[in-house]
């Protein structure tokens, strides 16, 4: 019996190819520096241009290290252990624990972003990624301490906290919501050889 031909995936339509956000934050960088070039003149757009060049290279390590942080997470915790804890089945516990994980996290940006973005690749669905993120720019512990309390006390840093403390969960249970499901589906993990084996 001869063998059904497989299944032909349509390809998908050239917008749907396109990095939206990079194309976005490329027509802003590159219309800037044009404004600038032709009003400013090439003095200062080349002095703003060398400026942000010192600036790219003190943050590419960071990214870096960032970015390697996160590929340990996926290599030391299994796949399994991500989507019971943090994935699409895990309700509302999953939020609290991102949050949570979010809150106390003591890194900036350019360890969270990357982090984030490893879980997601590993299991975590939206929602718990959304929590995570929120928990660490409206609640962070470790932002708190240091900066807020020396400049505006304990009593309004602990009333920030109160007010904050539910928006990480509610924002993730926002992002679960079918109709976020349908406007940008979350893309299936990719498997790890290990996971395979």
């Amino acid at each position: 019996m001869p063998e059904a031909p497989a299944p032909t995936q349509e390809p998908r339509p050239w917008y749907a190819r396109i990095d939206w956000g990079l194309a976005i934050v490329a027509i802003l960088s590159f219309g800037s520096a044009g404004y600038v070039l032709v009003k400013e003149g090439p003095t200062l757009w080349l002095q703003i241009l060398m400026e942000d060049a010192w600036l790219f290279a003190s943050i590419l390590p960071k990214v870096a290290l960032g970015c390697l942080i996160g590929a340990f997470v996926r290599l030391l915790i299994a796949r399994e252990m991500i989507e019971r804890y943090v994935g699409r089945g895990s309700g509302l516990p999953g939020l609290a624990i991102a949050g949570l994980i979010g809150m106390l996290f003591p890194a900036g940006p350019f360890t969270i972003f990357p982090l984030a973005v490893v879980l997601m690749a590993s299991g975590a669905d939206r929602g718990a990624a959304i929590a995570f993120i929120s928990a660490w720019l409206l609640v962070g512990i470790n932002r708190a301490i240091i900066w807020e309390m020396p400049f505006f006390g304990t009593d309004f840093v602990l009333f920030r906290f109160l007010l904050s403390m539910p928006m990480p969960i509610l924002l993730g249970l926002m992002a679960r919501a079918p109709v976020f499901e349908r406007l940008a589906p979350t893309p299936k993990a990719p498997e790890r050889p290990e996971d395979a084996a």
